[in-house]
């Protein structure tokens, strides 16, 4: 039987013009052998959604976004052995699988990601969604999953199952913002007890870096923003500091609190000014992530011989360098003994006030939004 003849009707949230998503009618076909079939629950919100659907980082129109997804499985291809109908699952980035850094265990920095996440077809062209009443094409695949929708086709390498007990309509953002600050924390930064550490934005991600923070027994934690309402979250979630950058130099009150600067720090919002803020608050020896997303024409300026002499570090990090096999039901465990309260940043939104939920993301009205589909 061809996929055509089994696909299904679903709803989704599509792309057609700059700025605003629409729910409709479309078809979605069947797995094939290494894909999964997810009725999404829920799904997160987050920036790299909007900074899509407005075009800084393009991505062909129509589309279908969502990648955050969580749900259960109802069925799998032939091929498939990790997970099983009536799986619950979360759904993350989608590596190749194939490249020295996937081979060398880093599928966060897959050689292939943008390709695979952003380019709106699956490697060989195909899609698995079409317009419900036919002609053109509907761009898909995002992050492996496109789960703005009732139902999302995923593939076997992005798709984790979680225990069963956790509150499935929340697990979503687990699979990108949530572990991009934890996993930068805990993994790419490995930041240990006693360490000093510092982060640029307090959104979804920055927050996540500071609970991470205070799991990894961070002493000093300090969060930098504008929002005072952020702020006031981020000394709940276990900062012991925050900045008011509106009303503060940053980099002076990050070496007041500290006596000289922080051993890490990471920058969330994608600013190449706040970016060299964050170095140049580093102590002697200090590391520093950037995994915020900047526009395309974005420079760093860094002064040369005080960052040489600083013998200091600055790395990119995707995705938290995360395995999200791996990472995810850790941050979970860690969420159910209530030693990483994420639920603090989310507000849930009914499927059909999408644009509601983009709105106060891009606002600051609302930190973490989640879809609640199914």
């Amino acid at each position: 039987m061809t996929e055509s003849a089994t696909a299904r009707e679903i709803t989704a949230a599509v792309v057609r013009k700059k700025g605003s998503f629409e729910l409709e009618p479309v078809l979605l076909d069947a797995p094939r052998d290494d894909e999964v079939l997810v009725r999404i629950v829920a799904t997160g919100l987050c920036h790299t959604d909007l900074v899509v659907r407005d075009q800084v980082y393009p991505v062909p129109f129509p589309v279908v976004l969502g990648h955050e997804g969580a749900g259960v499985v109802e069925s799998v291809g032939a091929a498939v052995e990790k997970v099983a109908p009536g799986d619950h699952v979360a759904v993350s980035f989608l590596p190749c699988g194939r490249c020295r850094p996937c081979f060398d265990g880093s599928p966060a920095s897959c050689a292939n990601f943008n390709a695979i996440n952003f380019s709106g077809r699956r490697p060989d062209g195909s899609h698995a969604l079409r317009p419900a009443q036919g002609g053109g094409t509907l761009h898909d695949r995002f992050f492996g999953q496109s789960s703005f929708a009732t139902h999302a086709i995923t593939n076997e390498r992005n798709t984790v199952k979680v225990r069963a007990d956790a509150p499935l309509e929340l697990l979503g953002p687990l699979g990108c913002g949530i572990q991009t600050g934890a996993g930068t924390v805990l993994r790419a930064l490995k930041v240990g007890a006693g360490a000093t550490f510092a982060v640029m934005g307090a959104g979804a991600v920055g927050l996540s870096a500071v609970m991470a923070a205070r799991v990894a027994g961070a002493t000093t934690v300090i969060a930098v923003d504008v929002l005072p309402a952020r702020l006031e979250l981020a000394m709940e979630l276990g900062a012991t500091h925050v900045v008011n950058g509106r009303e503060k130099d940053a980099v002076d009150e990050i070496r007041r609190i500290t006596g000289g600067g922080v051993d890490f720090a990471l920058d969330t919002t994608g600013l190449p000014a706040l970016i060299g803020q964050m170095v140049e608050a580093l102590r002697q020896r200090g590391t520093a992530a950037i995994l915020g997303a900047s526009g395309a024409d974005a420079v760093i300026g860094l002064p040369a011989n005080a960052f040489m002499q600083g013998c200091k570090t600055l790395m990119g990090v995707v995705e938290g360098d995360s395995v999200p096999d791996v990472f995810v039901p850790q941050l979970l465990d860690l969420h159910m003994q209530g030693r990483f309260p994420f639920d603090r940043l989310v507000r849930f939104y009914d499927f059909d006030q999408i644009n509601e939920a983009a709105a106060d993301a891009a606002s600051g009205a609302a930190v973490k939004p989640i879809l609640r589909i199914g």
